[in-house]
């Protein structure tokens, strides 16, 4: 970044112990062929490897915003975020590599739009250079699908791993809830932004490279199953149902919560049986129910809020999601899923 020029740009980096994957992420976004000031900012979140040094020492002008405690993914963005200068704030994984083209594609697009929207580019593995998703659609309990369809622009989320907004949109939009932890923050911001009336748009040309699982463990396909850890399930299932919860338009929020829970309840008890461990429907399935009553009074209070903004119809809210259960699909093509 010149020293006299403000960003257009500011790439803001989460980085925990980091440091084998940091120089891929960093030197993706030095070699743009953009055209504008861009500016890097790291936040690293308290890492026992020596990612802070390494980086200071390699990269001399990237920000680096040191935490003395693991705060976590949603604390440390709001943080980039607010000491950010840029007009456009780029969340980027630290396992994730842009395409050379990359930040000229998503400002381009965002110029033409002449509007506030959140953008996303095409997301492929890393070990295997193979398209993993153009953007993802819902199935009606929230569940990501895929978008493989390079027409289709218009999609439910863009996965946090490289997120395009203004900057005036993401303070809207209040930026992430800090109590909110990590996994499904991304969906969350594209569920608000599309309530209040704002596009999420997924682009179909350049993209950026992913090592999926890498800094959270697991939610990927691996020898044609799908494998997770069970940290990650439990705050995924839980983030999903505050996302729902804060987000769905009454009154199919009434109906699809509680066809919901039995679901959850459901798939725990026969994943319980089938794998002989209690322990799966106790901490993943039955935690991430209890903690919406836990939290009932805020998520209530939070909700009448945000459904007091709403700007689009139930109609245009739900036109992102598709019936098939994708939990389904899965199961029917890779079988039952392998819990860490």
């Amino acid at each position: 970044m010149s020293s006299k020029a403000l960003p257009v740009c500011s790439v803001c980096i989460a980085n925990f112990n980091g440091v084998a994957l940091i120089d891929a992420c960093i030197q993706s976004v030095l070699a743009q062929d953009s055209g504008f000031a861009v500016e890097i900012i790291v936040h690293d979140d308290a890492s026992t490897d020596d990612s802070v040094q390494y980086i200071r020492t390699h990269y001399p002008d990237v920000i680096i915003i040191e935490s003395a405690e693991n705060v976590g993914f949603c604390i440390s963005n709001n943080r980039m975020v607010n000491a950010s200068h840029g007009e456009y704030i780029l969340l980027l994984n630290n396992d994730a590599a842009l395409f050379p083209d990359a930040l000229r594609t998503l400002y381009e697009k965002a110029s033409n739009l002449k509007e506030a929207a959140i953008l996303g580019l095409p997301q492929y593995d890393a070990s295997t250079g193979k398209l993993i998703d153009i953007g993802s659609r819902f199935d009606l309990f929230l569940n990501p699908v895929p978008n493989l369809d390079p027409n289709q622009m218009k999609v439910g989320m863009i996965i946090g791993a490289c997120l395009w907004l203004p900057r005036t949109l993401w303070d809207e939009l209040g930026g992430f809830p800090v109590w909110f932890g990590s996994l499904a923050e991304d969906m969350l911001l594209c569920c608000l932004a599309r309530l209040y009336g704002y596009r999420v748009m997924a682009l179909s040309q350049s993209g950026f490279t992913h090592w999926v699982g890498k800094s959270l463990g697991g939610g990927k396909v691996l020898e044609n199953r799908l494998s997770t850890k069970a940290a990650r399930r439990a705050v995924s299932e839980r983030n999903k149902n505050y996302v729902m919860t804060l987000t769905f338009p009454s009154p199919l929020f009434q109906l699809i919560l509680p066809l919901h829970i039995f679901l959850l309840l459901l798939e725990g008890c026969t994943l319980a049986l089938i794998k002989m461990d209690r322990n799966i429907l106790t901490y993943i399935y039955t935690a991430s129910i209890k903690s919406l009553w836990a939290r009932h009074g805020m998520l209530r209070n939070e909700r009448s809020r945000i459904q007091a903004r709403r700007g689009v119809s139930r109609k245009e809210f739900f036109s992102v999601f598709q019936g098939m259960p994708h939990k389904l699909a899965l199961l029917i093509r890779h079988g039952i899923p392998k819990i860490k």
